[in-house]
Protein backbone atom coordinates (compact mmCIF):
# COMPACT_ATOMS: atom_id res chain seq x y z
CA UNK A 1 0.00 0.00 0.00
CA UNK A 2 1.67 3.58 -0.91
CA UNK A 3 1.13 6.00 1.29
CA UNK A 4 -1.50 7.72 -0.13
CA UNK A 5 -3.53 4.84 -0.68
CA UNK A 6 -7.09 5.80 -0.74
CA UNK A 7 -8.09 2.14 -0.11
CA UNK A 8 -7.25 3.25 3.24
CA UNK A 9 -4.39 4.17 5.68
CA UNK A 10 -3.86 1.18 7.76
CA UNK A 11 -3.81 -2.27 6.58
CA UNK A 12 -5.08 -3.79 9.62
CA UNK A 13 -8.23 -2.00 9.06
CA UNK A 14 -8.74 -1.92 5.35
CA UNK A 15 -10.97 0.65 4.17
CA UNK A 16 -10.58 3.04 6.62
CA UNK A 17 -8.86 6.66 6.95
CA UNK A 18 -6.75 8.94 4.63
CA UNK A 19 -3.44 10.13 4.30
CA UNK A 20 -4.06 13.46 2.43
CA UNK A 21 -5.45 15.23 4.64
CA UNK A 22 -5.81 15.73 8.54
CA UNK A 23 -9.49 16.62 10.74
CA UNK A 24 -8.17 19.24 13.54
CA UNK A 25 -11.73 19.53 15.36
CA UNK A 26 -14.87 17.71 15.15
CA UNK A 27 -17.91 19.56 15.79
CA UNK A 28 -20.96 16.77 16.57
CA UNK A 29 -24.54 17.84 16.97
CA UNK A 30 -26.46 15.12 17.36
CA UNK A 31 -30.21 14.52 18.09
CA UNK A 32 -31.43 10.53 18.98
CA UNK A 33 -34.21 8.68 20.00
CA UNK A 34 -33.73 5.53 21.76
CA UNK A 35 -37.24 3.88 20.63
CA UNK A 36 -36.53 4.21 16.87
CA UNK A 37 -32.86 3.85 17.35
CA UNK A 38 -33.02 6.94 14.81
CA UNK A 39 -30.22 9.28 14.67
CA UNK A 40 -29.67 12.96 13.27
CA UNK A 41 -26.34 14.69 12.86
CA UNK A 42 -24.80 17.39 11.37
CA UNK A 43 -20.50 17.10 11.61
CA UNK A 44 -18.51 20.30 11.05
CA UNK A 45 -15.29 19.30 10.62
CA UNK A 46 -11.89 21.56 10.09
CA UNK A 47 -9.85 20.01 7.37
CA UNK A 48 -6.18 20.71 6.30
CA UNK A 49 -4.78 19.13 3.51
CA UNK A 50 -1.16 17.44 3.65
CA UNK A 51 -0.72 17.50 0.40
CA UNK A 52 -2.67 19.27 -2.76
CA UNK A 53 -6.13 17.53 -3.41
CA UNK A 54 -9.28 17.51 -5.58
CA UNK A 55 -11.51 15.83 -3.05
CA UNK A 56 -11.76 14.59 0.64
CA UNK A 57 -12.75 10.96 1.60
CA UNK A 58 -14.57 10.53 4.94
CA UNK A 59 -15.66 7.14 6.44
CA UNK A 60 -19.26 6.88 7.77
CA UNK A 61 -20.65 3.15 7.81
CA UNK A 62 -24.69 2.95 6.85
CA UNK A 63 -26.06 6.48 7.37
CA UNK A 64 -27.45 8.33 4.59
CA UNK A 65 -26.33 11.72 3.73
CA UNK A 66 -28.48 14.63 2.82
CA UNK A 67 -26.44 18.05 2.37
CA UNK A 68 -22.40 18.23 2.34
CA UNK A 69 -21.23 21.85 2.08
CA UNK A 70 -17.55 23.18 1.44
CA UNK A 71 -16.64 26.89 3.13
CA UNK A 72 -20.70 27.10 3.07
CA UNK A 73 -20.92 26.28 -0.19
CA UNK A 74 -23.32 23.07 -1.40
CA UNK A 75 -20.61 20.34 -3.34
CA UNK A 76 -21.13 17.14 -5.20
CA UNK A 77 -20.47 13.79 -3.61
CA UNK A 78 -21.12 9.80 -3.45
CA UNK A 79 -21.70 7.86 -0.56
CA UNK A 80 -20.52 3.99 -1.54
CA UNK A 81 -19.42 1.52 0.55
CA UNK A 82 -18.90 3.35 3.95
CA UNK A 83 -16.92 5.86 1.76
CA UNK A 84 -18.10 9.26 1.29
CA UNK A 85 -16.45 11.34 -1.20
CA UNK A 86 -16.44 14.68 -1.66
CA UNK A 87 -15.41 16.49 -4.49
CA UNK A 88 -13.81 19.89 -3.90
CA UNK A 89 -14.94 22.95 -6.56
CA UNK A 90 -11.53 23.63 -7.24
CA UNK A 91 -8.08 21.83 -6.20
CA UNK A 92 -6.64 22.59 -2.85
CA UNK A 93 -3.18 23.09 -1.85
CA UNK A 94 -1.14 21.20 0.85
CA UNK A 95 -1.51 23.32 3.96
CA UNK A 96 -4.65 25.14 2.78
CA UNK A 97 -7.50 24.81 5.77
CA UNK A 98 -11.48 23.47 4.83
CA UNK A 99 -14.46 23.58 6.51
CA UNK A 100 -16.48 20.35 5.28
CA UNK A 101 -20.21 19.83 6.81
CA UNK A 102 -22.05 17.15 6.66
CA UNK A 103 -26.15 16.42 7.57
CA UNK A 104 -27.02 12.74 7.92
CA UNK A 105 -29.64 10.54 9.25
CA UNK A 106 -30.46 6.96 9.78
CA UNK A 107 -30.42 4.18 11.97
CA UNK A 108 -27.02 3.39 13.10
CA UNK A 109 -25.45 0.00 13.52
CA UNK A 110 -22.42 -1.45 14.04
CA UNK A 111 -19.45 -2.07 11.19
CA UNK A 112 -17.93 -5.22 10.38
CA UNK A 113 -14.46 -6.41 9.28
CA UNK A 114 -13.32 -9.69 8.61
CA UNK A 115 -10.78 -10.65 11.02
CA UNK A 116 -11.68 -7.73 13.82
CA UNK A 117 -15.46 -8.61 14.18
CA UNK A 118 -18.11 -5.70 15.17
CA UNK A 119 -17.53 -2.12 16.22
CA UNK A 120 -19.47 1.06 16.73
CA UNK A 121 -22.91 2.21 17.86
CA UNK A 122 -24.27 -0.65 19.58
CA UNK A 123 -28.14 -0.40 20.65
CA UNK A 124 -28.66 -1.73 24.61
CA UNK A 125 -31.76 -3.27 26.28
CA UNK A 126 -32.48 0.24 27.43
CA UNK A 127 -29.91 3.08 25.87
CA UNK A 128 -27.03 2.66 23.87
CA UNK A 129 -23.28 2.39 24.29
CA UNK A 130 -20.96 3.38 20.95
CA UNK A 131 -17.52 0.86 20.93
CA UNK A 132 -15.35 2.48 18.67
CA UNK A 133 -12.24 0.55 18.70
CA UNK A 134 -10.50 -0.09 15.98
CA UNK A 135 -12.97 0.42 13.57
CA UNK A 136 -17.00 1.58 14.82
CA UNK A 137 -16.41 5.64 14.61
CA UNK A 138 -17.90 5.70 11.50
CA UNK A 139 -21.11 3.98 12.58
CA UNK A 140 -22.15 7.01 13.85
CA UNK A 141 -20.16 10.34 12.24
CA UNK A 142 -18.22 10.97 9.08
CA UNK A 143 -14.70 10.86 10.05
CA UNK A 144 -10.71 10.40 9.02
CA UNK A 145 -10.53 7.16 10.86
CA UNK A 146 -6.87 6.80 11.33
CA UNK A 147 -5.24 6.70 14.65
CA UNK A 148 -2.88 8.61 13.26
CA UNK A 149 -5.27 11.46 13.20
CA UNK A 150 -6.23 13.40 16.62
CA UNK A 151 -8.26 15.87 16.78
CA UNK A 152 -10.30 18.38 19.84
CA UNK A 153 -14.21 17.64 19.67
CA UNK A 154 -17.52 19.09 20.73
CA UNK A 155 -20.13 17.05 21.10
CA UNK A 156 -23.98 18.35 21.73
CA UNK A 157 -26.62 15.30 22.13
CA UNK A 158 -30.02 15.42 22.53
CA UNK A 159 -31.91 12.54 23.54
CA UNK A 160 -35.33 12.20 25.45
CA UNK A 161 -34.91 13.77 29.15
CA UNK A 162 -35.26 10.96 31.31
CA UNK A 163 -32.18 9.50 30.01
CA UNK A 164 -28.90 10.42 30.46
CA UNK A 165 -25.88 11.32 28.07
CA UNK A 166 -22.27 10.77 28.67
CA UNK A 167 -19.38 11.84 25.86
CA UNK A 168 -16.03 12.64 26.18
CA UNK A 169 -14.66 15.68 27.54
CA UNK A 170 -16.17 18.26 30.17
CA UNK A 171 -19.91 18.73 30.22
CA UNK A 172 -20.15 22.50 29.79
CA UNK A 173 -23.65 22.65 29.66
CA UNK A 174 -27.44 21.11 29.65
CA UNK A 175 -30.29 21.94 28.63
CA UNK A 176 -33.44 20.72 29.56
CA UNK A 177 -37.08 20.99 27.16
CA UNK A 178 -40.40 19.79 27.38
CA UNK A 179 -39.48 16.06 26.49
CA UNK A 180 -35.75 16.73 25.61
CA UNK A 181 -32.26 16.93 27.11
CA UNK A 182 -29.25 18.12 25.52
CA UNK A 183 -26.13 17.69 26.86
CA UNK A 184 -22.93 19.79 25.06
CA UNK A 185 -19.12 18.10 25.85
CA UNK A 186 -16.17 19.69 25.02
CA UNK A 187 -13.02 17.21 24.51
CA UNK A 188 -10.28 20.15 24.48
CA UNK A 189 -7.48 17.24 24.31
CA UNK A 190 -7.02 15.94 21.13
CA UNK A 191 -8.64 12.11 20.38
CA UNK A 192 -8.05 9.61 17.97
CA UNK A 193 -11.71 8.84 16.42
CA UNK A 194 -11.61 4.87 17.60
CA UNK A 195 -11.79 6.69 21.06
CA UNK A 196 -14.90 9.25 20.42
CA UNK A 197 -18.18 7.85 22.42
CA UNK A 198 -21.78 8.50 23.07
CA UNK A 199 -23.29 6.41 26.10
CA UNK A 200 -27.06 6.75 26.75
CA UNK A 201 -29.16 5.44 29.16
CA UNK A 202 -30.94 5.61 32.82
CA UNK A 203 -28.06 6.19 35.01
CA UNK A 204 -27.69 7.99 38.11
CA UNK A 205 -23.93 9.94 38.94
CA UNK A 206 -21.86 8.98 42.47
CA UNK A 207 -18.22 11.01 42.38
CA UNK A 208 -15.73 8.56 44.07
CA UNK A 209 -13.92 10.76 46.83
CA UNK A 210 -9.86 11.21 47.39
CA UNK A 211 -8.98 11.41 43.44
CA UNK A 212 -6.04 14.30 42.29
CA UNK A 213 -8.93 14.96 39.35
CA UNK A 214 -12.81 14.28 39.52
CA UNK A 215 -13.63 10.53 39.25
CA UNK A 216 -17.24 9.36 38.74
CA UNK A 217 -19.50 6.60 37.97
CA UNK A 218 -22.53 6.64 36.19
CA UNK A 219 -24.92 2.88 36.41
CA UNK A 220 -28.32 2.37 36.77
CA UNK A 221 -30.20 3.07 40.28
CA UNK A 222 -30.20 -0.76 40.62
CA UNK A 223 -26.94 -1.58 40.75
CA UNK A 224 -26.17 1.09 42.90
CA UNK A 225 -25.11 -1.21 46.03
CA UNK A 226 -22.69 -3.39 43.74
CA UNK A 227 -20.47 -0.66 42.75
CA UNK A 228 -18.42 0.06 45.81
CA UNK A 229 -16.68 -3.73 45.62
CA UNK A 230 -14.97 -3.08 42.03
CA UNK A 231 -14.67 0.58 42.07
CA UNK A 232 -13.88 1.78 45.42
CA UNK A 233 -10.50 1.83 44.74
CA UNK A 234 -10.26 3.57 41.82
CA UNK A 235 -9.17 6.96 43.51
CA UNK A 236 -6.29 4.72 44.63
CA UNK A 237 -5.25 3.39 41.08
CA UNK A 238 -5.21 6.89 39.37
CA UNK A 239 -3.16 8.26 42.26
CA UNK A 240 -0.58 5.28 42.14
CA UNK A 241 -0.45 5.43 38.35
CA UNK A 242 -0.09 9.11 38.75
CA UNK A 243 3.11 9.02 40.58
CA UNK A 244 4.19 6.28 38.26
CA UNK A 245 3.43 7.29 34.96
CA UNK A 246 3.12 11.64 35.51
CA UNK A 247 0.12 13.56 36.14
CA UNK A 248 -3.60 11.96 34.99
CA UNK A 249 -3.34 13.81 31.49
CA UNK A 250 -7.55 14.76 31.09
CA UNK A 251 -9.66 16.70 33.20
CA UNK A 252 -12.06 14.17 34.72
CA UNK A 253 -12.35 10.16 34.67
CA UNK A 254 -15.59 8.42 34.24
CA UNK A 255 -17.10 4.84 34.64
CA UNK A 256 -20.25 3.90 32.68
CA UNK A 257 -21.64 0.61 33.91
CA UNK A 258 -24.62 -0.61 31.82
CA UNK A 259 -27.59 -2.72 32.66
CA UNK A 260 -26.62 -5.12 30.23
CA UNK A 261 -24.00 -7.70 30.18
CA UNK A 262 -21.16 -6.52 28.42
CA UNK A 263 -18.60 -8.93 26.37
CA UNK A 264 -15.47 -7.05 27.71
CA UNK A 265 -14.93 -3.58 29.07
CA UNK A 266 -15.01 -0.81 26.52
CA UNK A 267 -11.89 2.25 26.23
CA UNK A 268 -12.51 5.43 25.35
CA UNK A 269 -11.05 8.59 26.31
CA UNK A 270 -11.99 10.24 29.87
CA UNK A 271 -13.91 7.42 30.12
CA UNK A 272 -14.68 3.97 30.27
CA UNK A 273 -17.53 1.63 29.94
CA UNK A 274 -18.19 -1.77 31.73
CA UNK A 275 -21.19 -4.37 31.82
CA UNK A 276 -23.26 -5.45 34.99
CA UNK A 277 -21.22 -8.92 34.76
CA UNK A 278 -18.08 -7.10 35.79
CA UNK A 279 -19.60 -6.15 39.26
CA UNK A 280 -16.97 -8.28 41.40
CA UNK A 281 -14.90 -7.65 44.02
CA UNK A 282 -12.45 -10.76 43.43
CA UNK A 283 -8.96 -10.37 41.26
CA UNK A 284 -10.44 -10.48 37.92
CA UNK A 285 -12.72 -7.14 37.91
CA UNK A 286 -10.02 -5.13 39.77
CA UNK A 287 -7.47 -5.56 37.22
CA UNK A 288 -9.61 -5.01 34.60
CA UNK A 289 -10.87 -1.70 36.70
CA UNK A 290 -6.97 -0.74 36.32
CA UNK A 291 -6.41 -1.74 33.08
CA UNK A 292 -8.74 0.32 31.61
CA UNK A 293 -7.88 3.21 33.54
CA UNK A 294 -4.09 3.21 32.61
CA UNK A 295 -5.35 3.40 28.76
CA UNK A 296 -6.00 6.89 29.99
CA UNK A 297 -2.08 7.60 29.39
CA UNK A 298 -1.36 4.32 26.92
CA UNK A 299 -3.78 4.53 24.07
CA UNK A 300 -5.13 8.11 24.76
CA UNK A 301 -2.96 10.22 25.54
CA UNK A 302 -0.04 8.23 23.76
CA UNK A 303 -1.70 6.76 20.84
CA UNK A 304 0.05 4.27 18.67
CA UNK A 305 0.15 5.89 15.03
CA UNK A 306 -0.76 2.76 13.70
CA UNK A 307 -2.39 -0.40 14.48
CA UNK A 308 0.46 -2.59 14.25
CA UNK A 309 1.80 -1.31 17.16
CA UNK A 310 -1.25 -1.95 19.16
CA UNK A 311 0.95 -3.13 21.94
CA UNK A 312 2.42 -0.39 23.03
CA UNK A 313 -1.29 0.35 24.48
CA UNK A 314 -2.54 -3.31 25.69
CA UNK A 315 1.13 -4.39 26.78
CA UNK A 316 1.33 -1.41 29.00
CA UNK A 317 -1.98 -1.52 30.18
CA UNK A 318 -1.43 -5.32 31.16
CA UNK A 319 2.13 -4.08 33.04
CA UNK A 320 0.05 -1.26 34.59
CA UNK A 321 -2.39 -4.57 36.08
CA UNK A 322 0.51 -5.99 37.99
CA UNK A 323 1.88 -2.64 39.69
CA UNK A 324 -1.44 -1.87 40.74
CA UNK A 325 -1.20 -5.20 42.65
CA UNK A 326 2.48 -4.74 43.54
CA UNK A 327 1.33 -0.99 44.86
CA UNK A 328 -1.49 -2.34 46.80
CA UNK A 329 -0.01 -4.65 48.61
CA UNK A 330 -0.99 -7.81 46.36
CA UNK A 331 1.01 -9.87 44.41
CA UNK A 332 4.58 -8.32 42.90
CA UNK A 333 5.14 -7.54 39.38
CA UNK A 334 7.78 -10.11 39.42
CA UNK A 335 5.46 -12.52 40.47
CA UNK A 336 2.80 -12.00 37.53
CA UNK A 337 5.35 -12.33 35.17
CA UNK A 338 6.60 -15.69 36.59
CA UNK A 339 2.94 -16.88 36.17
CA UNK A 340 1.99 -15.15 32.35
CA UNK A 341 5.66 -16.11 31.07
CA UNK A 342 5.20 -20.01 32.04
CA UNK A 343 1.70 -19.70 30.31
CA UNK A 344 3.25 -18.48 27.02
CA UNK A 345 5.86 -20.37 26.95
CA UNK A 346 3.03 -23.20 26.59
CA UNK A 347 1.83 -21.49 23.88
CA UNK A 348 2.47 -21.12 19.81
CA UNK A 349 5.51 -19.06 19.14
CA UNK A 350 4.12 -17.40 16.20
CA UNK A 351 3.10 -13.63 17.04
CA UNK A 352 5.74 -11.06 15.92
CA UNK A 353 4.81 -8.38 19.00
CA UNK A 354 5.51 -5.33 17.03
CA UNK A 355 3.51 -6.36 13.75
CA UNK A 356 1.33 -8.98 14.91
CA UNK A 357 -1.14 -8.79 11.90
CA UNK A 358 -4.78 -7.89 11.94
CA UNK A 359 -5.43 -11.68 12.79
CA UNK A 360 -3.95 -11.06 16.20
CA UNK A 361 -4.20 -7.73 16.69
CA UNK A 362 -6.05 -8.33 20.12
CA UNK A 363 -4.39 -11.86 20.93
CA UNK A 364 -4.21 -12.26 24.83
CA UNK A 365 -0.46 -12.96 23.96
CA UNK A 366 0.14 -9.40 22.68
CA UNK A 367 -1.23 -7.97 26.19
CA UNK A 368 0.71 -10.45 28.35
CA UNK A 369 3.95 -10.59 26.06
CA UNK A 370 3.85 -6.69 26.34
CA UNK A 371 3.93 -6.18 29.65
CA UNK A 372 6.42 -8.84 30.04
CA UNK A 373 8.59 -6.84 27.66
CA UNK A 374 8.23 -4.06 30.08
CA UNK A 375 8.81 -6.50 32.91
CA UNK A 376 12.61 -7.31 31.23
CA UNK A 377 12.94 -3.44 30.31
CA UNK A 378 12.36 -2.94 34.35
CA UNK A 379 14.76 -5.69 35.27
CA UNK A 380 17.32 -4.71 32.84
CA UNK A 381 17.66 -1.14 33.54
CA UNK A 382 17.04 -1.26 37.25
CA UNK A 383 13.51 0.39 38.90
CA UNK A 384 14.88 4.28 39.00
CA UNK A 385 16.08 4.54 35.35
CA UNK A 386 13.48 2.36 34.26
CA UNK A 387 10.29 4.02 35.87
CA UNK A 388 12.25 7.41 34.77
CA UNK A 389 12.42 6.90 31.47
CA UNK A 390 8.92 5.67 31.14
CA UNK A 391 7.97 8.57 32.85
CA UNK A 392 9.62 10.65 30.39
CA UNK A 393 8.08 8.79 27.27
CA UNK A 394 4.70 10.06 28.45
CA UNK A 395 5.62 13.13 29.52
CA UNK A 396 7.35 14.06 25.84
CA UNK A 397 5.10 12.23 23.73
CA UNK A 398 1.30 13.64 25.86
CA UNK A 399 -1.58 14.35 23.25
CA UNK A 400 0.73 12.56 20.60
CA UNK A 401 0.93 9.64 18.51
CA UNK A 402 3.45 7.08 19.04
CA UNK A 403 5.36 4.20 17.35
CA UNK A 404 7.71 0.97 18.17
CA UNK A 405 11.25 2.41 17.34
CA UNK A 406 10.41 5.52 19.30
CA UNK A 407 10.11 3.63 22.82
CA UNK A 408 13.10 1.74 21.89
CA UNK A 409 15.16 4.89 20.90
CA UNK A 410 13.88 6.20 24.58
CA UNK A 411 14.98 3.57 26.43
CA UNK A 412 18.23 2.37 24.72
CA UNK A 413 19.09 6.08 25.18
CA UNK A 414 18.91 5.84 28.98
CA UNK A 415 21.37 3.77 29.55
CA UNK A 416 24.77 2.58 28.18
CA UNK A 417 25.22 -0.59 30.48
CA UNK A 418 23.17 -2.58 28.28
CA UNK A 419 22.06 -3.62 25.05
CA UNK A 420 18.57 -2.31 25.17
CA UNK A 421 18.30 -2.53 21.69
CA UNK A 422 19.38 -6.44 21.11
CA UNK A 423 16.80 -6.85 24.18
CA UNK A 424 13.95 -5.44 22.06
CA UNK A 425 14.78 -7.16 19.28
CA UNK A 426 14.57 -10.38 20.63
CA UNK A 427 10.89 -9.54 22.42
CA UNK A 428 9.24 -7.17 19.51
CA UNK A 429 10.94 -8.48 16.56
CA UNK A 430 11.19 -12.21 16.64
CA UNK A 431 8.69 -14.74 17.33
CA UNK A 432 10.09 -17.07 20.06
CA UNK A 433 9.50 -16.09 23.80
CA UNK A 434 13.13 -15.18 25.30
CA UNK A 435 13.97 -16.31 28.46
CA UNK A 436 12.35 -13.74 31.13
CA UNK A 437 15.51 -11.73 33.19
CA UNK A 438 15.52 -11.92 36.92
CA UNK A 439 17.06 -9.47 39.58
CA UNK A 440 21.05 -9.94 40.34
Amino acid sequence: MTLLDRSGADAYVSGNGDLTYDVTRYELDLTYAVDSNRLKGLATLTVVALVDVDRIRLDLHSLDVDKVLVDGKPVKYTHKRDVLAVRLTEPVASGRQLEVRVRYTGNPRPARKRHLGTAGWEELTDGVIVAGQPHGAPTWFPCNDRPSNKATYRLVVTAGSDYTVIANGQLVDRRRGSRTTTWVYEQRQPMATYLATVQIGRYELRAIAGGNVPVSVAAPRGLRSRLGATFGRQADMLNLYADLFGDYPFDGYQVVVTADDLEIPLESQGLSTFGANFLAADWDAERLVAHELAHQWFGNSLTAGAWKDIWLHEGFACYAEWLWSEGSGDRTAADHAEEHWKRLDALDQDLVLADPGPDLMFDDRVYKRGALFLHALRVTLGDESFFDTLAAWVAEHAYGTVDTEQLVDLFASATTSCDVRGLARTWLMEPDLPALPRRA
